[in-house]
C-alpha cells in the first residue's frame, strides 16, 4: 500500500487512486483503510438489502458502494455498509461517481453494522452518529452482532432520538413504517455461514 504523508483535501481524496482495490474512508484528511468485512457483516447487509428491495427499486440502494461526505475537524468521507437513497439524490448522483457530497441531499437511510473491536464500536456509535446528524440523515441503523441489537437513531430537531430492539422485537423504522424484520432474523441471517 502506498503511504499518503500529508493531510488530503476533499478534492485530493476524490481524485487519489493507488492502483489497488484498496477501500478507503477519508478521517480527518487522512487515508483510513478499510479492512474486509466479515462474512457475518456481509451476510446480514445482503439480508437488510433484500428486505428493503420490497419497498424500495434497486437503484435506491446503495450496498458498500457509495460514499458520503461528512464533517469533522476536517472533511471526513464515510462508506456505509447499507444506503437508502431518495429519488432526489439518486438523481444528483446520476452518472458520476458514486459519492455524495454536501451540496447534494441526505440519503433516507444508513445502514452500518458493526464490525468487532473497541475502535469500531467507537466509530459506529459515537463518530458516526454525530456525523450523520450532522449530515441531516433523517434515519441511521447501528446493527451490532456482537451486542444482539438494532439501535435505530431518528433525527429529530438536529439530534438522534434512540431506539434499542433486541430478540424477537420487530423493528420500527418512521422512514419505513412497513418494514417487518425482526432482530433475531437480522442476525440470523449472519449466522447462515
Amino acid at each position: 500500500m502506498t503511504a499518503v504523508s500529508k493531510k488530503l483535501t476533499l478534492e485530493e481524496y476524490l481524485a487519489y487512486d493507488d492502483g489497488t482495490e484498496t477501500r478507503y474512508e477519508l478521517v480527518d484528511g487522512e487515508l483510513v483503510e478499510m479492512p474486509p468485512e466479515t462474512k457475518r457483516n456481509n451476510l446480514i447487509a445482503i439480508y437488510l438489502l433484500s428486505k428493503f428491495l420490497t419497498l424500495v427499486s434497486l437503484d435506491l440502494i446503495c450496498h458498500k458502494d457509495t460514499e458520503i461526505v461528512v464533517t469533522g475537524n476536517r472533511t471526513r468521507v464515510r462508506l456505509p455498509d447499507l444506503m437508502i437513497l431518495t429519488e432526489e439524490l439518486r438523481a444528483a448522483i446520476g452518472g458520476k461517481r458514486a459519492t455524495i457530497t454536501p451540496d447534494m441531499p441526505p440519503p433516507a437511510l444508513v445502514v452500518e453494522v458493526v464490525s468487532p473491536g473497541k475502535a469500531n464500536e467507537d466509530r459506529d456509535y459515537r463518530y458516526k452518529r454525530s456525523e450523520y446528524a450532522a449530515r441531516g440523515i433523517p434515519e441511521y441503523w447501528i446493527v451490532d452482532p456482537g451486542d444482539a441489537r438494532v439501535t435505530v437513531l431518528t433525527l429529530v430537531e438536529g439530534l438522534y432520538e434512540e431506539s434499542v430492539f433486541q430478540g424477537s422485537e420487530r423493528i420500527t423504522s418512521t422512514t419505513f413504517p412497513d418494514l417487518e424484520m425482526t432482530v433475531a432474523q437480522v442476525l440470523e441471517a449472519g449466522a447462515s455461514e
